[in-house]
């Protein structure tokens, strides 16, 4: 048994108890959110948690990435075009950057599925127009059929939850304070990079979110894979791109790599202390797996 493999158990030792409880009480599959810091390797979990779920604990799961869901390549470009200030819009990832709509067709398909025909999972190809990505075409989207258990639904900022607006002011000039002098320039302090307004409606797109696909009230479970200190998302984003250079023989530079992750740091900014203290209203339902430096588990704690 390797790491990951000992690591995901052990987490799915605390939850699965309850998802086979909840499974015998509702027909509608259990939502396993699985959300994680760029590089933290949560795909990786999500990947191991379906296959441990059938293997160990005979549920049968599915799983499906927020990235799959994302606007067809041609509304990303549209977007982009329409708010060229906004850099939050450059690349995709950030609420509003997603196909809502799509998004909340699928859930409530997934919801009201009784394992007759094929249930088709949206699919999102990066490799398309030279990595900016695009919408697969409907026909090569992966299809399931018969029962599901549990759907495992993975994402950066999956279980992040909009603040008000006057939060939002209030973690910004923080951080433009904590910027000063200005020519102090700290990896983790970012939200002055951009525009309040630009911040705020990323917080109201995430509203949107919530409300139709992404909120508390959609999710069972939540594994939320985390680090005491952020600093290491940029190690990890550093590591994966080394690792995709030497098997591919090119990829990002360093400093694209930095700026690349830096796109993604408002968000946790804004978000991540909320997350960590737990998306449920009641606790027990969300279990916290915090990394050390080199990726290693260093705490499991239910929130």
């Amino acid at each position: 048994m390797d790491i990951l493999e000992s690591n995901a158990l052990r987490v799915l030792d605390i939850l699965t108890p309850h998802i086979h409880a909840q499974r015998q009480t509702s027909s509608q599959p259990v939502i396993l959110g699985i959300t994680g810091l760029q590089g933290s390797g949560k795909s990786t979990w999500a990947s191991k948690v379906v296959s441990l779920l059938s293997s160990a604990f005979n549920l049968r799961a599915i799983t499906i990435s927020l990235d799959d869901l994302y606007k067809t390549h041609d509304d990303l470009i549209a977007q982009r075009e329409k708010n060229p200030e906004n850099k939050l819009y450059r690349t995709r990832g950030h609420p509003g950057t997603h196909d809502e709509q799509l998004a909340e067709k699928f859930f409530a398909e997934l919801k009201a599925w009784k394992g007759e025909g094929a249930l088709r999972i949206p699919s999102f190809d990066k490799s398309r127009f030279n990595g900016e990505g695009d919408r697969a075409p409907n026909s090569e989207w992966p299809s399931v059929s018969g029962k599901i258990d549990v759907m495992v639904f993975e994402g950066w900022c999956v279980g992040f939850r909009p603040l008000s607006e006057s939060q939002v002011e209030a973690k910004y000039q923080a951080a433009e304070k904590s910027r000063e002098p200005a020519e102090i320039k700290d990896a983790i302090v970012t939200l002055s990079d951009h525009q309040i307004a630009h911040l705020l409606e990323i917080n109201r797109n995430l509203k949107r979110y919530c409300d139709a696909f992404m909120g508390p009230q959609h999710f069972d479970f939540m594994i939320h894979i985390d680090t005491v200190d952020l600093h290491n998302v940029y190690r990890w984003r550093l590591q994966q791109e080394y690792a995709m250079i030497k098997a591919r023989g090119s990829g990002m530079t360093d400093d694209a790599v930095m700026a690349f992750v830096r796109g993604y740091m408002p968000a946790y900014e804004l978000y991540l202390d909320e997350l960590r203290s737990g998306m449920f209203p009641k606790s027990g339902r969300q279990v916290r797996v915090v990394l050390g430096i080199e990726r290693e588990v260093e705490k499991v704690e239910l929130v």
